[in-house]
């Protein structure tokens, strides 16, 4: 085998044992090294090079299994689909508070209610977080009171009250910071998701919200 055909089934290799991480490793063994077939026995033997040393995916699974009981919140199981639409549509909600703290300092009403209008509840919203909640227990009643809170701040900024506004906001991150307190996410394979919600893992990307 010529050397710039060893490059990319390295990568093929590491992509496979990238994705059987936590599905168990085979023990490390010996610097793989490949030598010229029509070169004589005398030739020099090509080695790969040595990568960077990095934690094996065992080191991996142990370390998270030890965050695991550490951290006693009850596991949202998710996808990594769902976990990552999940995770930029909470980055987004941040994202809206800031809009909303920005817009209240200078009075400006119709700011905070078009900040507020992205967090509040709609159908589609209280379908995703039954959706993402399928397999724990109580986050989709404290998801859905977060969204509907939330429409109380669009409600104080119709009133143009900058007091209630705040307040609001205040009640609303109250339901954000006690449902972070309580839940955490935990991110499965498509089976575990299957077997704990009892419904099929979703094969396309969620629409965002």
């Amino acid at each position: 085998m010529n050397r710039p055909a060893l490059v990319p089934r390295l990568v093929g290799v590491a992509a496979l044992c990238t994705f059987a991480a936590c599905q168990g490793a085979d023990p490390p063994g010996a610097a793989t090294t490949t030598s010229i077939a029509s070169a004589p026995s005398s030739a020099p033997t090509l080695t790969a090079p040595a990568a960077p040393r990095s934690a094996a995916p065992s080191d991996a699974c142990s370390a998270q299994q030890a965050l695991d009981q550490i951290d006693t919140r009850v596991a949202v199981p998710l996808v990594p689909m769902m976990a990552n639409h999940q995770l930029r549509d909470m980055r987004d909600h941040l994202l809206a508070v800031q809009e909303i703290v920005v817009a209240a300092s200078t009075d400006d009403f119709a700011g905070v209610e078009r900040a507020a209008v992205r967090i509040g509840f709609s159908e589609q919203m209280g379908q995703t977080c039954a959706h993402m909640g399928a397999g724990a227990a109580g986050f989709t009643e404290l998801a859905v009171a977060f969204h509907h809170t939330a429409d109380t701040i669009t409600a104080a900024a119709r009133q143009r009250d900058r007091t209630a506004v705040l307040q609001a906001l205040g009640t609303t991150l109250q339901t954000c910071t006690g449902c972070h307190a309580a839940f955490r996410q935990s991110v499965v394979d498509e089976a575990t998701w299957t077997r704990l919600t009892s419904m099929l893992s979703p094969t396309e990307h969620m629409p965002r919200q």
